[in-house]
């Protein structure tokens, strides 16, 4: 993996880290249908206290997935897309990357008649 390639997938991992927690996955789900909500509203979808539910948002907050709106008194979280769409490009990136090597060995091995029929190559 090349260097910059590194640093692409090193600058992601906090977000995978994020997504990785079952609760946060959860808080996600919830705030990407676009409306916003308070942490009382996504409390009372949870079993967890308002403290709990609070460090949940700042750590998906942190990196980018939400962004808090002050309304009055209050905190309303809504999901940002954004950092989901730029890891969703990259893993097709990846994927798209895979495709050709599995094709290219496919090609490589259909074009070699021992391989193709399961023959050992003998050792020399």
């Amino acid at each position: 993996m090349s260097g910059k390639r590194r640093k692409q997938w090193n600058a992601r991992a906090p977000i995978f880290a994020a997504l990785g927690d079952e609760t946060r996955l959860s808080l996600v789900s919830t705030l990407s249908d676009g409306q916003r909500r308070s942490i009382s509203q996504l409390t009372a979808r949870s079993n967890l206290t308002r403290q709990a539910i609070t460090k949940h948002l700042r750590v998906l907050e942190g990196v980018g997935i939400l962004h808090s709106v002050r309304v009055g008194r209050e905190s309303l979280y809504e999901f940002d897309h954004k950092p989901i769409d730029e890891i969703k490009q990259h893993l097709e990136m990846v994927s798209a990357q895979w495709d050709r090597a599995l094709a290219r060995l496919k090609a490589f091995v259909e074009t070699k008649p021992d391989l193709r029929h399961g023959d050992r190559i003998a050792a020399d």
